[in-house]
C-alpha cells in the first residue's frame, strides 16, 4: 500500500519534512483556505502540488473537497455548488491527483467529547464519552426530542456528570463537540448550531441517502471522465448523534452507496476507526466484500467501551484485528495487479495518533500529532513488510 500522511497545509505544525522523516511518500491534503464550496482554481491546485513535490513527496489524495450543507439538503445554492464541485474534480485531476476522499455527514465532521483523554502510557488520545455527549445534547443544548435518543440509565448518569462538571469543563466539552475540528473553515456557537440542526429537522435517513445518491449521479460522470476515484468516508462516529440522519455507518450503507451509483469512480474510504466504533461492523469482512471499490484506507484502531463510548487505541491494539485487515487489503492489491488495474496500489495513512513524547503539550491539530502517527505508520509498515516477506516465502 502507498504510505501517505495527512497534512493540513502551510499552517500545519507538522510539516512536510516531518511527514517525509516519518517514512511517508505521499501526502493527503486539500486547499483548506478555499474549502467553502467555491471551485478550486487550477493555479492554486498546481501551487499546492509544487509545494508538496518540492519537499520530495507526491500529492496522492485530496481530503477533502467539502460537500456544502446546501448539497446535502438539496436546498439553497446546491446547483451552483455541485457545478463548483465538478470544476474542483477537474482541477485536481489535471494536477494528477486521482483520489478524492469526502464525507456526507450532516453538519458535523468527526466528533469527540475529549481531545486529551489520558492513556495508561502517559500520553493522550481522542475519546467519545456517550454520557458526556448525552449531558450536552439533552441538558445543555436542549435539542428538541433529544431525551428519546438516550436510554434512562444514560440520562441519569448524564445529570450526575453535568452536576459535577465545572464551568471550564463544560466550555471545553461544548468546544469539542460543536466548536472546531481540523479542516473546517467555520465554527458554531450554541445558537448557530441549533439553527443548523433545524435544517435537518424534516430530512429522514432515506431522504439524506437519496440526496447523496443524487449528488453522486451528478458528479460521478465527471470523475469517470477525469479518471478520479471518489472515496466516501464513513460517519464518525458511525452511529446517530444530535438526532441527525446517518447514511455511511454500516456495511449495508456501503452496499447501498455502491449499488445506487455503480461505477469504478464511485468507491469507499475504508476508515477502520470510524466503521470500527460501531460494533456491528466487521472490518476484515468489509475489506474483503468491498475490496474492488476501496480507493483509500485510514488505518487506526478504537476500543469500544461497555456503555457505547470509545477511545482511540494504539494502531495495533483496540477491537480491530489490524494484521488481518492489512492482509485483506494487500490481497485486494494483488488481485488488482493480476487483473491489470492501474489503481492496484491502495493509498493508506495512519490516523488519529496519540499525543506522546515531545508532542505532549505542543500545539497540534488534535489526533494529528507527529510522533503518535509516526509510531502508527511504523507499526503498519512493519505489518506490510512482514506479510510481504511471508508471501514471498510461501507461508
Amino acid at each position: 500500500m502507498k504510505q501517505t500522511w495527512r497534512w493540513f497545509g502551510p499552517d500545519d505544525p507538522v510539516t512536510l519534512a516531518h511527514a517525509r522523516q516519518a517514512g511517508a511518500t505521499g501526502i493527503v491534503t486539500a486547499l483548506h483556505h478555499l474549502n467553502d464550496g467555491r471551485a478550486w482554481p487550477l493555479d492554486e491546485v498546481m501551487r499546492r502540488k509544487s509545494e508538496i513535490e518540492a519537499a520530495g513527496l507526491t500529492w496522492d489524495v485530496v481530503e477533502s473537497i467539502i460537500v456544502h450543507e446546501d448539497i446535502k439538503t438539496r436546498s439553497g445554492r446546491w446547483r451552483e455548488l455541485v457545478a463548483n464541485y465538478k470544476s474542483s474534480i477537474r482541477a485536481v485531476a489535471a494536477a494528477g491527483v486521482k483520489t478524492i476522499c469526502y464525507n456526507f455527514m450532516a453538519i458535523t465532521d468527526w466528533t469527540r467529547t475529549d481531545l486529551d483523554y489520558p492513556m495508561a502510557h502517559g500520553g493522550t488520545a481522542l475519546r467519545f464519552d456517550v454520557v458526556e455527549f448525552c449531558a450536552y445534547d439533552v441538558l445543555v443544548l436542549k435539542r428538541q426530542g433529544a431525551e428519546k435518543d438516550h436510554p434512562p440509565s444514560r440520562l441519569a448518569a448524564a445529570r450526575e456528570r453535568l452536576a459535577a462538571m465545572s464551568e471550564t469543563g463544560l466550555a471545553r466539552l461544548e468546544a469539542n463537540l460543536i466548536g472546531w475540528v481540523p479542516a473546517r473553515e467555520f465554527i458554531f456557537d450554541r445558537e448557530s448550531f441549533r439553527r443548523a440542526l433545524d435544517r435537518y429537522r424534516d430530512l429522514t435517513t432515506g431522504g439524506l441517502r437519496e440526496n447523496l445518491l443524487d449528488f453522486l449521479r451528478d458528479i460521478v460522470p465527471v470523475a469517470e471522465e477525469a479518471g478520479v476515484g471518489m472515496a466516501i468516508h464513513p460517519d464518525d462516529p458511525s452511529f446517530p448523534i444530535f438526532g441527525l440522519p446517518r447514511v455511511v455507518s454500516t456495511a449495508a450503507d456501503a452496499r447501498a452507496i455502491i449499488a445506487g451509483c455503480h461505477s469504478p469512480a464511485n468507491g469507499l474510504t475504508l476508515c477502520s476507526g470510524s466503521y470500527g466504533a460501531n460494533g456491528a461492523n466487521d472490518l476484515v469482512a468489509m475489506a474483503r466484500e468491498f475490496g474492488p471499490d476501496i480507493h483509500f484506507a485510514h488505518l487506526r484502531n478504537v476500543t469500544r467501551e461497555p456503555d457505547g463510548s470509545f477511545h482511540e487505541a494504539e494502531h495495533l491494539e483496540g477491537d480491530t484485528d489490524m494484521v488481518s485487515l492489512v492482509r485483506a487489503l494487500m490481497q485486494e492489491e494483488a488481485r488488482r495487479r493480476d487483473a491489470g488495474r492501474s489503481d492496484h496500489e491502495i493509498p493508506m495513512r495512519p490516523d488519529h495518533g496519540h499525543a506522546i513524547v515531545d508532542d505532549i503539550g505542543k500545539k497540534v491539530n488534535p489526533g494529528y500529532s507527529c510522533i503518535g502517527r509516526l509510531k502508527g505508520l511504523a507499526e503498519l509498515r512493519g505489518i506490510m513488510r512482514t506479510l510481504s516477506a511471508l508471501e514471498k516465502a510461501g507461508s
